[in-house]
């Protein structure tokens, strides 16, 4: 497939001077992630909706490489913090086994229209939400279905997401996740402020929890484990977050992955205009300083510090979109995909609930809401901003990707 015509908004040219300061100006919302003005950026791409289920297909036509993520949408609470799509967790218990009926039947789907029983994943993350709520059965299936609708190497590293109160309350949970292949497990202690996490919502990230959660994730076996924090809030002092991060290193996580608070869609979005650049960036040199002196490594600009050399320190899933911009296909409610010249987002990805995805999958669609059919350089964007997260461009991957060099 070859790229879709250049829309004039892409045509346009602006100086760098002016890019760099909306940047500056809209600090709380330029990140790695893109596009984020669909409306603006995307529209003259849009495929049609009756178009989607038969476009579709063809953008992974000769693709035979690429990594999966399987999306489950289930919290024991919805954090306020959090953008990502979530049902009510009121839904979890109800909803949970057929959800994952729903999910083995989107395989089955993709594995009939693109023959994926024939393309090897470098790459496989089940994420959320929290994976972890979900029974280790329903977690088996989806081990089961993508060795058996996919090529899956033995020595892919498949990763998880995990709660500190699952981790520390549920350990025989977490040894049963070891036991069916997962190599990576990665565990949201986000902050650890008292008065913070009450705010926000967090109820399951106390200290001790933390402690106890580490001790069963390595009695476990797991190798590489990982620590999610967070900064940028509103209501977070240098001095607690340089707590936080003393207490992440204490835990003696094999890598540890900041996240600046990203406040659009969420229920705390109003706070943005309170949180000031500079007081982000001391955040960002307090990390850089105090992972630095114990041991962690990252380069400029990285998000994931790995204290194991020759590690990247995120999922093989991850580790490859930023540096090669490999193609991958998401499962589940407003998952997203990417091929080389599409970009889709699954049904939920705006309204977070299950029954338009429910409705598409039963009746045999592919249950995409927004496919856009991608110009090389609204293409080009994606790779960029992606690649951000380990703060540089692998200028090799780019001009094999796009057939021309970054300069």
């Amino acid at each position: 497939m070859k790229w879709n015509i250049t829309s004039p908004v892409d045509r346009q040219r602006f100086d760098p001077q002016d890019v760099f300061e909306a940047g500056v100006a809209q600090h709380h919302i330029a990140n790695t992630a893109y596009p984020i003005g669909h409306i603006t950026t995307m529209r003259p791409y849009k495929i049609l909706r009756q178009q989607i289920d038969s476009f579709a297909p063809q953008a992974w036509e000769g693709i035979d490489e690429l990594g999966l993520y399987v999306h489950i949408p289930f919290c024991e609470t919805r954090c306020s913090f959090c953008e990502y799509t979530v049902v009510d967790p009121r839904e979890n218990q109800s909803a949970e086994d057929s959800y994952f009926d729903l999910l083995l039947k989107e395989f089955e789907m993709y594995d009939q229209r693109l023959a994926t029983s024939h393309k090897q994943l470098i790459g496989f993350d089940i994420g959320g939400g929290t994976p972890t709520v979900a029974k280790v059965e329903n977690i088996a299936r989806v081990i089961e279905a993508a060795h058996r609708h996919f090529i899956l190497p033995s020595n892919e590293t498949i990763s998880i997401e995990t709660t500190p109160k699952i981790a520390a309350r549920e350990p025989q949970k977490i040894r049963a996740l070891k036991s069916l292949g997962i190599g990576r497990i990665s565990m949201g202690v986000q902050i650890i402020q008292p008065s913070l996490l009450k705010a926000l919502g967090r109820t399951g990230s106390a200290v001790n929890l933390n402690f106890a959660a580490r001790d069963h994730i390595r009695e476990a076996g797991f190798q590489k484990f990982n620590v999610d924090l967070m900064y940028g809030f509103a209501r977070q002092s240098l001095k607690a977050w340089g707590e936080t991060l003393a207490h992440a290193i204490e835990l003696g996580p094999d890598y540890v992955t900041l996240y600046r608070m990203r406040y659009k869609g969420t229920r705390v979005a109003a706070q943005a205009s309170n949180v000031e650049l500079a007081q982000v960036n001391e955040m960002s040199a307090l990390a850089k300083e105090m992972l630095s002196a114990a041991g962690y490594e990252a380069n400029p600009g990285k998000n994931t510090y790995s204290k194991i050399k020759g590690d990247v320190g995120t999922s093989d899933y991850l580790r490859d979109r930023v540096i090669h911009g490999t193609p991958y296909i998401g499962y589940g409610l407003g998952a997203q995909s990417l091929s080389h010249q599409t970009l889709a987002y699954n049904s939920g990805a705006a309204g977070k609930a299950l029954k338009l995805y429910q409705q598409k999958v039963e009746a045999g669609q592919l249950p995409i809401q927004d496919l856009y059919y991608l110009s090389r350089e609204a293409a080009m964007g994606k790779m960029i901003s992606v690649s951000f997260y380990f703060g540089e461009m692998n200028l090799n991957s780019f001009e094999k990707k796009f057939g021309i060099t970054l300069e």
